[in-house]
């Protein structure tokens, strides 16, 4: 989820965690599943009203 938060794609989140893209967007779906979010965009919404991620200033 934090991941999704960034912007990241189904196949830039496989990279990062070592899995295939295929794995990777059954996770995700599967985090919108049990959170109840319609898409991403509610799974992004969700981790930053959660803390799971905050906001970035310009340049960090």
């Amino acid at each position: 989820m934090t991941l999704v938060a960034r912007g990241l794609s189904n196949d830039e989140i496989a990279g990062r965690m070592v899995i295939t893209p295929l794995t990777a967007k059954t996770h995700v779906n599967r985090a919108m599943t049990k959170l109840g979010a319609r898409d991403r965009a509610q799974l992004v919404v969700l981790a930053y009203e959660s803390g799971l991620v905050s906001p970035r200033t310009a340049g960090s």
